[in-house]
């Protein structure tokens, strides 16, 4: 089953989806690691999740850009966890290279690629899109394009869930879910 998990910072998704992954498992057990660490923060989130997955079988992919290159990488009948669109988006938007402003598009074809083939994932992301605040351009450019990449990723999906807190609500799909889970 395909399926998309969003949520806001620090909810619960990614331990949640690795779960999902996990249940999901017949042959590999795939994690995509797609956060490039810049500073401290990233480094510590980094270790907690590798520690969160820990002993439960996942063989770690890191693939900061470029996401449909996993496709040679795995046995696309395995199990796959892709942690997370938004820092998938990071990656491919502002590198060294400077600021990519088409990078939602390609992860979309990316994401294509990849359901294209493999039909047991989970995909995370974070919900940026309800405060108040006003952007800068550049900002407001990465909000839209998240939400984009999420709106693809999610209309790919069998099933679209929401992590608040660890409480889990269900915006798609649940019957498919409930048949599989």
């Amino acid at each position: 089953m395909r399926i998309f998990i969003s949520g806001g910072c620090k909810n619960g998704k990614s331990y949640y989806a690795q779960h999902l992954a996990k249940a999901q498992q017949t042959s590999s057990l795939y994690y995509i690691a797609t956060m490039k660490s810049v500073d401290g923060e990233d480094d510590e989130r980094i270790v907690r999740h590798r520690r969160e997955r820990d002993g439960w079988g996942f063989e770690t992919i890191e693939q900061p850009c470029d996401i449909e290159n996993i496709l040679s990488k795995c046995d696309c009948g395995g199990s796959f966890l892709l942690d997370s669109a938004t820092a998938l988006l990071a990656g491919e938007m502002f590198s060294d290279r400077g600021v990519n402003e088409g990078a939602a598009l390609k992860i979309i074809d990316g994401l294509g690629q990849i359901m294209d083939k493999i039909k047991n994932i989970v995909i995370v992301s974070d919900y940026i899109y309800s405060d108040a605040f006003i952007y800068d351009e550049l900002t407001e450019k990465y909000r839209k394009s998240l939400a984009e990449i999420d709106r693809a990723a999610a209309g790919g999906c069998e099933a679209v869930l929401e992590v608040a807190y660890t409480n889990v609500i269900f915006h798609k799909g649940r019957e498919a879910y409930d048949k599989v889970f």
